[in-house]
C-alpha cells in the first residue's frame, strides 16, 4: 500500500510530467491541466489501496491521468479550446511567440489525432519509455514502436502543410 510520505514521493516525482500530459489533451488550457492534475492525484490517493504493483507506479498513474484527461473530453457540456492569448504579455520577443505558434498548431494538429493515438504521442512526448507506453496502453512494444513513427509522421505533414 502505498503511505502519505510514498504519495508525497510520487507526486513530487510525477506531477510535472503529468501536468504536461494533461496539457497536451487540454489544447495547452492550463487552468484545466491543473483541474486534471489534481484529479488525477485525487485518484491516485483514493485508490492507493486497490494498487497492485503488476506495472510501475508511473504507468499506473499516467493510465489514471489519460482516464481523467479523456472522462472529462467525452463529457458534452465541457468544450475546450486554445487561447490566443495564451503568451505572457511580457513576452515581446519574436522567437518566443513562434514557438508558441509553433507549439499551438503543434497541439492542433495532436488534437486531430484519435484518442488513442493522442494518448500515445502526449506519453511518447514526455520521454515515457516505450515499453512504459506499451505497458500503459496495453499493446505490444513493437505495435507502439510503429503506430509512434506513423503518428510522427502524420504530425510533420500537418505542421508542414496543415493537414
Amino acid at each position: 500500500m502505498i503511505t502519505e510520505k510514498d504519495f508525497t514521493e510520487i507526486y513530487n516525482a510525477h506531477a510535472s510530467k503529468i501536468f504536461r500530459l494533461c496539457l497536451g489533451y487540454a489544447q495547452g488550457d492550463e487552468d484545466l491541466s491543473k483541474e486534471w492534475l489534481q484529479e488525477t492525484f485525487i485518484k491516485v490517493w483514493n485508490h492507493r489501496k486497490s494498487f497492485n504493483k503488476e506495472s510501475s507506479v508511473s504507468t499506473w498513474i499516467y493510465r489514471i491521468a489519460v482516464n481523467v484527461c479523456l472522462g472529462d473530453l467525452r463529457k458534452p457540456k465541457k468544450t475546450i479550446s486554445l487561447k490566443e492569448n495564451n503568451i505572457p504579455d511580457q513576452i515581446e520577443e519574436e522567437h518566443q511567440d513562434n514557438q508558441n505558434k509553433d507549439i499551438n498548431k503543434l497541439y492542433g494538429c495532436i488534437n486531430q489525432l484519435t484518442e488513442q493515438n493522442k494518448a500515445l504521442i502526449l506519453l511518447e512526448l514526455e520521454d515515457i519509455p516505450q515499453a512504459t507506453i506499451a505497458e500503459t496502453v496495453g499493446l505490444a512494444h513493437n505495435a507502439i514502436r510503429t503506430r509512434l513513427s506513423r503518428i510522427r509522421k502524420a504530425l510533420l505533414k500537418c505542421m508542414t502543410n496543415g493537414k
